[in-house]
This record gives C-alpha cells, structure tokens and sequence, in this order.
C-alpha cells in the first residue's frame, strides 16, 4: 500500500539470537515495509555460521564489523552511522532497532527528534532508557514464548478432535467427554501463556496500567463517558512503549481489558466497533455485557391542548 511506512530495520547480532530473525521481520511488518534490512556483527567469528542460512532466506544484509580491541563492541558505533546516515538519506519513515543493549538509547532519542518512528526490540533484560527511548518496544523472547503456545494448543485442539473422531467411527459411547492430550506434565486445556511469562523488572506493571486506564477514562467530556477500544490501546502505547497485551498472557486487546471488573465493553449498532467505559458503582464484579450500545429515546411530551 501507498500508505506504508518505510522502515529501517538494524540488527545488532551481538544482542540478538537468529531464532528471532522470523518474528522481528513479522512484527514490523505490522507497521509498514521494512526497505532496509541490516544486521551488523563480526562475521569471520565460528559462531555467526549459524546466521547463514537465516539471512539468506530472510534478504538480511550482513555488515562486517571487525572488533577493533578487546572489551569493546565497534558493532554499536557502526550502527549508528548508518543510522544517521539514512535518517540523512529521507528514504524512511522510522526505523527499528534490535538489541537488548543501553547504547542505542542517545541513538532512538535522536531519531525520534527527527520525526521517525522508532520500534524498538529486545529481549527481557533491555535496560529501561533503551525501552523508553523508543515510541514503542516489543519483547522478542515474549513474543516468541506466546506465538509457540499457540500453535501447541492449536496442533493439541486438533490432535483431540482426531482422537474424538477416531472414537465415535469405532461407535465408543464413551467419548462424550474430550479426552485430554498430554503435553509434557499439562493437558492442551491447561495450556497458558501466564504459566511460561516471567516477571520482568524493567516491563510496566500491569497495576500501572490499570490505573492509568481509571485516569483516562474520568478524563472524557461527560457527554460521552466512553471511549474507543482501539484509541485506549494507542494512548496506552503512548504513554508506555513498551505495553503489549502479549506481555500480559493475552492476544487481543479485548481480552486483555475483559479482565478488569471496573470496564465495560459493548459494540456499537453496528457491531463493528467497541466501546470501553466505566462501570457504575455496585456494578464491579459482574459478567461483562458485550451488547449493542442503543441510544436512550426521550418521551415526546403531549403539547396539545384538550378541546
């Protein structure tokens, strides 16, 4: 599309594992085109053979950098230069930088200046400047984690629906229950994100969240106390760069907020759009009601006269 933004992807393959070379091309395409593909690393190194065949198959270019002295990483300056030179070039739109190192925080800062678009990405243990330095930052190792528990539970759902169709061929009046499959020491209905997350020191906290969402929502006019579900995910993008509902067990937005008893989401007529509000108080604690909105009908008052 015409309307796609250019992006810059930078790799520092000092930082970042080839495993996630997939996920990082996946996720930035989520926000435009990646033109320029680079990931920069001593290459005459034994243990970058692993890269080989990952950046082929992914038309990554790989920009030798030797390592000057010991002790000290010349990958992060080469980066950097060309980055700027780039940002110089006007050809992107934003840019997205790999790596779970501090050093690239002055270099985000800088590009943001400029008007770009930085996506960051790294793993848990990205120092906080480097997160909040960038407009948004995606965990690699999150995101791995919950795009692997879905295709287990998928490749489990479906393993259990042969077993089921297996049974009723055979006439077993006893398959009236699913019969669980095994996945290590977990059933595929036990299977979720939250168990496999870890605590991350330097992620938002999701009370933190919360309470910014209160504060956003006592902040709308009072003649609309709601607000659209997908404008309460980018002012929350906005204020935490680093906020993913993947980071929190979740795929959706949806079901990321259905968990707080104090909202409440409905559609519109339509049934396209949905709306998130406040509860009232003495509602907290209910199923929340995904109904159409349908707009009060005032009571036409009787203006005529008896004769």
């Amino acid at each position: 599309m015409q309307d796609d933004k250019r992006f810059a992807v930078l790799i520092d393959a000092d930082n970042v594992s080839a495993k996630y070379i997939k996920y990082i091309l996946d996720e930035i395409s989520n926000y435009g085109v990646a033109t320029y593909k680079r990931i920069y690393g001593d290459w005459t190194r034994p243990n970058t053979a692993s890269w080989k065949d990952v950046l082929l198959e992914n038309s990554i270019t790989p920009v030798q950098q030797y390592g000057y002295t010991v002790g000290k990483n010349a990958t992060d300056s080469a980066m950097i230069i060309d980055a700027m030179d780039i940002l110089y070039s006007g050809n992107v739109e934003g840019f997205c930088i790999v790596s779970s190192d501090s050093d690239f925080t002055k270099l985000s800062s800088r590009l943001r200046e400029s008007g770009m678009l930085v996506v960051g990405m790294g793993e848990k243990k990205t120092p906080k400047p480097f997160i909040a330095a960038c407009n948004q930052f995606k965990y690699l190792d999150i995101i791995a984690e919950t795009e692997q528990s879905s295709i287990q539970l998928e490749v489990d759902t479906a393993i259990q629906h042969d077993i089921k169709e297996a049974n009723h061929g055979k006439g077993n009046s006893k398959s009236g229950k699913d019969t669980p499959v095994e996945n290590g020491n977990k059933t595929a209905g036990d299977s979720n994100t939250n168990d496999s997350l870890d605590v991350v020191k330097n992620m938002t906290d999701i009370n933190v969240i919360k309470t910014a969402i209160v504060k956003m929502m006592n902040e709308i006019d009072e003649g609309d106390q709601r607000m659209n579900m997908g404008e309460l995910g980018s002012r929350l993008v906005k204020r935490y760069p680093d906020f993913d509902v993947r980071n929190y067990g979740d795929t959706k937005l949806s079901k990321f907020l259905r968990k707080f008893d104090f909202l409440d989401i409905k559609t519109d007529g339509k049934g396209s759009s949905m709306w998130v509000s406040l509860k009232m108080a003495g509602e907290q604690g209910k199923d929340v009601n995904s109904a159409p909105v349908k707009p009060k009908r005032k009571k036409k008052k009787n203006n005529k006269k008896k004769s």
